[in-house]
């Protein structure tokens, strides 16, 4: 008996051992984040002063030259990596005012890559689109659109959002407005597909017919909340304007009042700028040449600041960065970050790196994306990799519960899109997205003139970066590498044949020119 305890000692020594040194470096990784954290003024700088980040833009590049010149101020090597090129474009002042017949400044904003007008603006009287019988007659119509303004989305019958319908309303209100609702998409889709267009293509033929300006208004379904993306002019500019003031235009249109609208929009056409995306690494020390990838999109859109797509996600790796590189100096395998250029355009500067780096990629243990807002993480993927739960609920159980608990799906299913994790799930590597709780993000924040500072968690991101932190950690020190075993994907009820696992994509190296 004495024998079989003693030999149970010694065997067990090690797992306590490593159980030990588990818990105080997780204890080691809440002191740095309670006492010492920088997410507060990281945010500030890239938010705050630096701004948004749109693809192409003197800001995308100043934000990716302040990263690099941050993480050598902690000691780690960075470095900006080309992959390729963008149209370059500078956003000006913008302003939107209707000069009859009254006078009231509009809030609105022109879109990205939007061609620039003078100082003096353009002036003219604002139309709508009219009942189209078919696309025959709507040629005939188009030659009246020349000098004018025209607006190109639909008049939203409510601005108040769902949630404020449903809890206010009755439901005899709730149901008939959102009847309401669903017949008037229609009818406007159905108009617009009379006239041969789309809401794509149709911005440039107004162009061609002489329009001197194109108005859009894509609601975000929030309170003042638009979604703001890329202009489909050449010439002439495209402005957003918020739904409250776009339909009280419409509104002046359909009775008759011919209403007109000064848009001055400066923006400027810089040519072409080179796109990047930003590396760090803290070098492992025994298995220097596999990797534990953390990674978040650096880009943004730029009608807010870019705060919670993906500014948070940055900040949030950044920070788990600085702290390993304080108390983890010398990780078993190599921790690299990428902060990658062109993500909502495609996914662009993580594909580049699949491509440009198999010697890198091939040889990735893990790795951990985050990149849809501040809430905390709740939950995580396990992105179809067969064998995942083992290595991942491991890793997970030395997190203290009173940060956060993380919901598991096993085997789940390889994402093929959305976030630049399913980068490398083409190339085979196991990698994880860490998904945040809501927030209002896809109605409020998600690519919004909303997306700024003051809807950053901080307390949300402070427990992200413990959590993510560990995760890390852990990944690094695994004696195993972590398996790749793919499982069989279910049939495609739409085909009838077997799902097939995502390829790799090439990536836009020339792009919106």
């Amino acid at each position: 008996m004495k024998k079989f305890f003693l030999s149970s000692l010694i065997l067990s020594t090690p797992f306590l051992f490593f159980a030990q040194k588990e818990s105080e470096m997780a204890q080691k990784i809440m002191d740095e984040v309670y006492k010492n954290s920088q997410v507060e003024a990281l945010a500030h700088e890239l938010m705050d002063d630096i701004g948004p980040r749109l693809v192409g833009t003197p800001q995308m590049k100043k934000a990716h030259d302040w990263a690099v010149a941050k993480y050598t101020s902690w000691g780690i090597p960075a470095e900006n990596q080309q992959y390729g090129e963008w149209k370059a474009w500078e956003r000006g002042i913008t302003h939107i005012d209707m000069v009859f017949p009254r006078i009231q400044s509009l809030h609105g904003t022109q879109l990205a890559w939007s061609p620039g007008t003078s100082s003096k603006g353009v002036t003219a009287e604002v139309i709508i689109l009219p009942e189209i019988k078919d696309s025959i007659s709507f040629q005939k119509w188009l030659p009246s659109v020349k000098g004018k303004i025209v607006m190109i989305g639909m008049l939203q019958p409510t601005g108040r959002p769902d949630s404020d319908w449903k809890e206010w309303a009755t439901e005899a209100s709730f149901e008939k407005m959102k009847k309401d609702r669903e017949e008037l998409k229609k009818a406007w889709d159905d108009n617009l597909k009379k006239s041969g267009y789309t809401k794509r293509t149709l911005p440039e033929a107004l162009e061609k017919a002489g329009a001197v300006a194109i108005v859009d208004s894509y609601w975000s379904q929030g309170f003042g909340a638009q979604k703001i993306f890329g202009a489909k002019t050449k010439k002439i500019p495209t402005v957003d304007i918020q739904l409250e003031d776009y339909g009280m235009l419409y509104r002046m249109v359909e009775h008759g009042d011919k209403p007109q609208l000064k848009i001055v929009a400066e923006s400027k056409d810089l040519g072409i700028a080179p796109t990047f995306n930003t590396i760090a690494q803290i070098k492992g020390s025994v298995y220097p040449d596999e990797y534990v990838l953390l990674s978040a999109h650096f880009d943004s859109w730029d009608g807010g600041t870019g705060a919670t797509d993906n500014g948070t996600g940055t900040i949030l790796m950044m920070e788990v960065m600085r702290i390993l590189k304080k108390l983890y100096p010398n990780p078993k395998r190599t921790i690299i970050v990428g902060h990658w250029g062109s993500e909502e355009q495609g996914l662009n500067g993580s594909r580049a790196f699949v491509v440009d780096h198999p010697e890198i990629v091939q040889n990735i243990q893990v790795s951990f994306n985050q990149d849809n807002g501040t809430g905390r993480i709740k939950s995580i993927n396990g992105s179809g990799f067969v064998n995942a739960y083992e290595y991942l609920s491991r890793w997970l159980s030395v997190v203290p519960d009173t940060i956060q608990k993380v919901e598991t799906n096993f085997p789940g299913e390889p994402g093929r899109g959305g976030t630049d994790y399913a980068s490398f799930i083409a190339a085979g590597i196991p990698a994880f997205n860490l998904n945040a709780t809501s927030w209002s993000y896809w109605n409020y924040t998600w690519h919004t003139n909303l997306d700024t500072y003051d809807k950053i968690v901080f307390d949300d991101l402070k427990n992200n970066v413990i959590l993510t932190a560990i995760l890390t950690y852990m990944a690094s020190e695994d004696n195993e590498k972590a398996s790749r075993e793919q499982m069989i994907l279910p049939i495609d009820k739409k085909t009838g044949e077997r799902q097939k696992w995502p390829e790799i994509k090439q990536p836009e190296r020339k792009g919106g020119f």
